[in-house]
């Protein structure tokens, strides 16, 4: 779909690479460019737990959930001969997806301003934690402190709690995709190129949905509840079986609840005046709860899903990371390359030429520099000697 696309990677950790990934999956070259003062993306060191690195495999579980379909050329950008091959790089690039805090891209000459010089059309796409204006670096976690999601994330009497997946990342991500492809458009319609920054805190306030609107409209300031959901019960609120696996309600009509309240043996509950609506529900939310916990634990599981599905009502089991790579579904989102590690898909609807069983695997540090000065570029070997002597590629 985007074979003739040309994206070069200054990214680094999860946004900016994530971005990179999409663009390899719909058939774009992508060169991920690597800082040989830090060995490349800090997040090749960044080991799953209990798996001891042997010192010499740099594609860390982190690093393969965002880097397939890349090529690695390290540069030396603060070197005069390191940029002027990114400069030459940038010159035949259609998309440039840069992750520095502000200010940094001008001091290494990698900058929107000096790259477009070069190349007009040039859409460069920039991940920023606060925006073009702020120096300040931003961090996932930071980010989930700031913007809320902390504070309402975790048990009601326990502390503000971290989400398990870098999230801002993702929701930046996501955004950065869409504005990349906005301004791909433009340029096909005739609009040129584009600068076109995201950052991570905007990105986690336009994720906060109706729990800012909960704010914004109606004053309600949301509070940590656990898995319950501020609008509506039962939902999200996890439920032990008899036999042990736990399982998730989310209903959203009084027809699920009455549903739910047949299949529990207690069809009373739905005409009950503290539960008859979602209104009444949410304000006698503990009530349920109790009354629900108990009746759940009468149930085996299996037994259980299988009759609330019959009848409707939305429900689903906590299964653990074994059990969600399992599901088919799951299995669909693997990328097994047959000569490296294997990783997710960043692209999850279907799209024709689907290239994602012949993606690359993610790339050892440097591990394409030569090719792609020689195949970009033209070098010969000799220059590419040269170059690796002085100091600007590795």
């Amino acid at each position: 779909m985007l074979d003739d696309l040309v994206v070069l990677e200054l990214a680094s950790v999860l946004a900016g690479p994530s971005v990179g990934q999409f663009f390899a999956e719909l058939g774009a070259t992508v060169l991920k460019v690597e800082n040989p003062r830090t060995d490349g993306d800090v997040t090749r060191q960044w080991h799953a737990p209990n798996v001891e690195g042997n010192g010499r495999e740099d594609r860390s579980a982190y690093f393969c959930c965002c880097n397939h379909g890349k090529q690695s050329i390290a540069l030396d950008l603060s070197t005069e001969a390191g940029r002027m091959l990114l400069h030459e790089l940038a010159e035949d690039a259609d998309v440039v997806l840069a992750s520095y805090r502000p200010g940094t891209a001008e001091a290494l000459g990698a900058d929107y301003e000096t790259l477009s010089s070069l190349s007009p059309d040039l859409v460069y796409g920039h991940v920023t934690g606060y925006g073009p204006d702020r120096e300040r670096a931003g961090y996932d976690a930071v980010i989930q402190a700031e913007s809320g999601f902390m504070h309402m994330n975790g048990p009601a009497d326990g502390p503000p709690t971290k989400l398990p997946v870098a999230l801002m990342d993702v929701l930046a991500a996501h955004q950065l995709k869409e504005g990349l492809l906005v301004a791909l458009l433009n340029r096909e319609q005739g609009g040129g190129g584009a600068y076109v920054p995201v950052s991570l805190f905007q990105a986690a306030v336009s994720g906060l949905a109706n729990q800012a609107t909960n704010w914004l409209v109606a004053g309600h300031s949301p509070q940590r509840m656990g898995s319950a959901h501020p609008n509506i019960a039962p939902y999200g609120t996890p439920y032990e079986t008899a036999d042990g696996p736990s399982v998730v309600l989310a209903v959203g009509t009084d027809p699920q609840f009455a549903a739910l309240c047949d299949v529990l043996g207690r069809p009373d509950l739905a005409d009950e005046p503290r539960f008859a609506t979602n209104a009444d529900r949410v304000a006698h939310r503990d009530a349920l709860h109790a009354l629900l916990a108990d009746q759940i634990q009468q149930f085996h599981h299996d037994a259980l899903l299988a009759e609330l599905h019959e009848r409707g009502v939305p429900v689903g089991t906590v299964r653990d990371m074994p059990a969600v790579s399992e599901q088919p579904a799951a299995g669909a989102m693997v990328l097994a390359p047959d000569n490296g590690p294997p990783g997710l898909r960043q692209v999850a609807f279907p799209h024709s030429n689907d290239g994602s069983t012949s993606l690359r695997p993610p790339p050892r540090y440097a591990e394409h520099t030569a090719t792609i000065l020689h195949e970009q570029l033209g070098y010969s070997p000799e220059r590419i000697d040269m170059l690796e002597t002085e100091g600007g590629v590795r």
